[in-house]
């Protein structure tokens, strides 16, 4: 699969743009998806991650370029090159080809899928007996929850919901009609985000049978219809992307949670981005909703196939087929600490490191449950920034708050896309009793981060973790991430300190352990950088090893490319926006960049400096962004802990040394896998082993 750029992406030679960069990742995602290797249905669950990534992106960063265009401002200063107009051009015809490629796979998905007696049919396809079966399906669970707009004639066309479905039926009607004056007519129906996308049909020995929900009501159209003469009728698909900037309500008679409330329901009327159509609809049609909808040159317009929404797939039915699936992996117990017994005592004793999804979450759990009943401990403070939807975190310290603890929640209600849950959860929790901070002005808190305070022999004990990742159960399952448990009362005050900042942010905590975005993040790392520098030029053990979500930050980078210069060997793994450009002699020869997209979300931000020969590692909860390091709240931990400094640096080269699913970043950006020397290491299935083994010492 070529998916290299026709233009050149690189900005002054010196950085990757940042939302091109962000295609090249989202392409490693659909290679999951073509990946042979790959279950059979675990590759189209890939498909609907790349679609889903794109939809956010189009939301978020397609729109964020809109606006700059709108303005009338070039943008080149902070894109790093390339003009505002241009990038939207690239971005457009980038996806163009990403889309045609991932149509491919889906044919090719679907081929194999008979191979295998799983037949996705649509309504030309059914049998009779299938046909009853869905009629009755559609008048006892579609059509209650069908809307059908007809919008021929209508004076005004009704704005479309974000990133939903619709069918765009044109009829063309008979002589006999005279219920319009139009020989044509058209109507949308949208399709209901509330039923299953993929209906299970009844088996016929063997083989099983899909229908996909759009299909079921184009079998159906005359049932929706029938109250009309027509000649023709046909239905093609089109979904509309709409800008998802948050306007916020400045009233200040109005409570946070309920300015986010309103703004996060006034996203559905955000301007348009992206208009995606089936290229098999006929042009006058096209043109009919197009001017109805004021689609205009900035507009990402984007022929597509028969199916939009395709992000759907990532639930496509396991059919009882665990064969076409990845095998679920029983997460492992850290070794020497058990879910029976008090986790306080253990924690007393030693620091323990958690890595999900290879080692169980449940310890968060399980600890937060033990100090919601413990009759020592007085506080709980805890931020908040994605919840699952079902959590038991925030039942555990609802539960604290019942047993009259003193319970703290920072909770972020501006984390995009989750802001109705977290609105939710939030509401619920400030009802039982739990103190609610809502952040700090101008600044997203993004650090994962809590301290129990525990009264032992009459003086306060303090308690805590700190993650690389959300404190979500569900994301646990497949988000790779570091949690580390700590007694260390240096460590745990300073995570106080955090919370007494997110209280009174108009005084600036300094700190001796913990590197806190956005005061001292920037220069910590940058001091870094410069020690490492300095060890190289006197001979002394350097380098500098980092894994990442993302790197875009470009004095960040500036920084890096000094360091490469003088010498120092630097390795990073960044899973998905990478803007430094690696191996260009005289900028950055001794930078080696490598991208892993696998069965997991690579998703650990982990920093590790030779530091002369007794290194310093830090997890971290930020990347090296701008964002990160200047506008939100965001928390690097130091690790004392010899054995887990050790078990992180093991982990760490586990990664570097896949040859399975590493990509190498360079300056071609073609996603070229990295070419086995000699064994091949698939380093998430290498990693699981590796804690196995830890389990056996």
């Amino acid at each position: 699969m070529n998916l290299t750029s026709e233009k050149i992406i690189k900005t002054e030679n010196r950085y990757f743009n940042r939302e091109l960069s962000w295609l090249k990742f989202n392409a490693r995602v659909l290679q999951e998806a073509e990946d042979e290797t790959v279950p059979l249905i675990e590759r189209l669950r890939f498909l609907g991650i790349f679609s889903n990534n794109l939809d956010e992106f189009f939301k978020v960063r397609y729109a964020t370029i809109k606006r700059i265009v709108e303005a009338g401002k070039g943008g080149r200063r902070v894109l790093g090159g390339i003009s505002a107009k241009e990038l939207l051009e690239e971005i457009t015809h980038t996806v163009i080809g990403l889309q045609t490629t991932s149509l491919q796979i889906l044919n090719s998905i679907e081929n194999e899928l008979q191979k295998e007696n799983i037949f996705i049919i649509d309504e030309t396809e059914v049998t009779p007996e299938q046909s009853k079966f869905i009629s009755d399906y559609f008048i006892q669970k579609v059509s209650p929850a069908l809307v059908t707009i007809m919008i021929g004639e209508l004076e005004q066309f009704p704005s479309l919901k974000d990133s939903a479905a619709y069918l765009a039926i044109k009829m063309v009607m008979s002589d006999e009609d005279e219920t319009f004056e139009s020989k044509y007519n058209y109507a949308l129906i949208e399709i209901p985000r509330v039923i299953e996308r993929f209906v299970v049909l009844p088996p016929d020995g063997d083989k099983q049978f899909i229908i996909i929900l759009d299909d079921l009501i184009r079998h159906c159209l005359q049932n929706i219809f029938s109250i009309f003469k027509y000649k023709s009728i046909s239905a093609h698909m089109i979904k509309i992307t709409r800008d998802a900037e948050l306007d916020i309500d400045s009233d200040l008679s109005k409570s946070f949670i309920d300015k986010i409330s309103k703004s996060v329901k006034n996203r559905s009327a955000g301007d348009p981005v992206r208009f995606v159509y089936d290229k098999s609809i006929d042009k006058n049609t096209l043109q009919f909703l197009m001017d109805k909808m004021g689609i205009d040159t900035t507009d990402s317009i984007i022929p597509g196939g028969r199916y939009h929404n395709r992000r759907d797939y990532m639930d496509f039915p396991s059919l009882g087929r665990k064969d076409l699936l990845y095998s679920k992996i029983e997460p492992l117990p850290i070794p020497g600490l058990s879910l029976q017994g008090s986790l306080f005592s253990k924690f007393a004793e030693k620091d323990y490191l958690l890595y999900a999804p290879y080692q169980s979450f449940s310890y968060v759990v399980k600890f937060l449950r033990e100090a919601a009943l413990d009759p020592k401990v007085q506080s709980i403070k805890i931020t908040i920034y994605r919840l699952a939807q079902v959590s038991h975190i925030a039942s555990s310290l609802i539960n604290a708050a019942k047993n009259g603890k003193e319970v703290t929640v920072q909770i972020e209600l501006q984390a995009r896309f989750d802001e109705e849950a977290n609105i939710k959860y939030a509401e619920q929790m400030q009802s039982e009793g739990v103190h609610l901070i809502f952040g700090v002005s101008g600044l997203k808190v993004h650090c994962k981060s809590c301290v129990i305070e525990r009264l032992e022999k009459g003086k306060i004990k303090r308690y805590g973790f700190i993650s690389t990742g959300n404190f979500n159960e569900s994301t646990a399952r497949i988000y790779t991430d570091y949690t580390l448990f700590t007694a260390n009362q240096k460590i745990c005050k300073e995570i106080n300190k955090v919370f007494d900042f997110f209280e009174v942010n108009y005084k600036i905590k300094k700190y001796q352990h913990l590197i806190v975005s956005p005061h001292y993040t920037r220069n910590a790392l940058y001091a870094l950088i410069d020690a490492e520098i300095e060890n190289k030029k006197n001979g002394l053990p350097s380098g500098i090893k980092l894994k990442l979500n993302s790197l875009s930050d470009f004095k960040m980078i500036d920084k890096l490319y000094e360091a490469s210069r003088e010498g120092v060997e630097i390795k990073l793994i960044v899973r998905g926006i990478c803007c430094l450009i690696p191996g260009v002699q005289g900028m950055s020869e001794n930078i080696e960049v490598i991208s892993i997209v696998d069965k997991f979300l690579e998703h650990p931000r982990l920093f590790i400096f030779y530091n002369g020969g007794d290194p310093k590692v830090y997890i971290s909860s930020a990347d090296l962004m701008g964002r990160n390091l200047d506008n939100r709240v965001e928390i690097s931990c130091p690790i004392y802990d010899d054995d887990i400094k050790k078990e992180i640096i093991e982990t760490f080269e586990i990664s570097w040394n896949d040859t399975v699913k590493a990509r190498i970043i360079s300056d071609l950006q073609d996603n070229a896998y990295r070419k086995p020397d000699k064994d091949r290491v698939r380093s998430q299935f290498r990693m699981y082993e590796y804690y196995q083994e830890k389990l056996k010492n």
